[in-house]
């Protein structure tokens, strides 16, 4: 869907991509979006756009995703039954924040607001629902940059609309439909996607620092004893004004920072990824 956007087809009624277009394109020029049944990977697809020079702000939509990935390369597929059991999409567009630190947290917190008042956040990238996974992120970056020092992102989210196969999971992944029973994914990407616009408009002018409040008040991990993939233990107490993890340790306050930390909170089963 371009400049031009033609009458949506009876089979993309469910989704509202002309209204979407239509309200980001002040905020993206040049931005388009696109629905597909089926793909290996809505992020992969959109990096091999960027890598073969087609630089163009796009929404892409995928009903049903075979090789999706999320962080540190653990699988997220999604699959379409009676209509989409999830919602996934990328979004690709060029970015030139004052910090790059802290986005996936900004993109989080955005998401939550947009779906339901008992979603929560666990740093740095995931969306929980009742102590249980409901949604990831994955925001990868194309070298090099502009010229003028924007850099192009690739922001992938993953949302279960419906309650997944838990066959073989230690922990049940959550489904938006346990507190929006009328959710579909059309429905949930018509609530998040300007105001996830919006969100990294707000970021990239000022950084972390204005959603930092807000993020610590849907904070999964508050108050959380917890150990990190490199042995260190302590007690979670929220996130700095850059977005890094505050640990209280035996050895004082740290920060943090690194995207390859692996929290596994000592009260709660992590929730297996989607």
């Amino acid at each position: 869907m371009g400049s031009n956007p033609s009458v949506l087809p009876r089979a993309e009624a469910s989704w509202p991509l002309e209204e979407i277009w239509e309200s980001l394109l002040p905020l993206i020029p040049g931005f388009t979006v696109e629905r597909v049944a089926s793909i290996d990977s809505t992020n992969e697809a959109l990096l091999r756009r960027l890598q073969a020079g087609q630089h163009s702000p796009t929404l892409l939509v995928a009903e049903q995703q075979t090789a999706g990935r999320g962080r540190l390369g653990r699988a997220w597929l999604s699959e379409a039954h009676n209509g989409p059991a999830n919602l996934t999409f990328s979004l690709a567009m060029p970015l030139a924040p004052v910090e790059w630190s802290g986005l996936s947290l900004a993109i989080g917190l955005s998401l939550a607001q947009s779906l339901h008042p008992d979603i929560r956040l666990k740093w740095p990238n995931d969306l929980w629902l009742h102590g249980r996974k409901l949604a990831g992120i994955l925001i990868e970056t194309v070298n090099p940059g502009q010229p003028d020092g924007r850099r192009w992102v690739v922001i992938g989210v993953g949302i279960n609309i419906g309650l997944p196969d838990a066959t073989g999971l230690s922990t049940a992944p959550a489904g938006l439909v346990e507190v929006w029973p009328q959710a579909t994914a059309g429905l949930a990407l018509g609530r998040v996607a300007l105001p996830l616009a919006q969100c990294i408009a707000t970021f990239e002018a000022q950084g972390f620092a204005p959603f930092q409040t807000a993020f610590n008040g849907r904070d999964a991990l508050a108050r959380v004893p917890v150990n990190l993939s490199d042995g260190r233990q302590g007690l979670a107490v929220g996130v700095d004004a850059h977005g890094a993890l505050l640990l209280q340790t035996a050895q004082g306050l740290q920060q943090i920072i690194s995207a390859e930390v692996s929290l596994r909170p000592q009260l709660a089963a992590e929730p297996s990824t989607g």
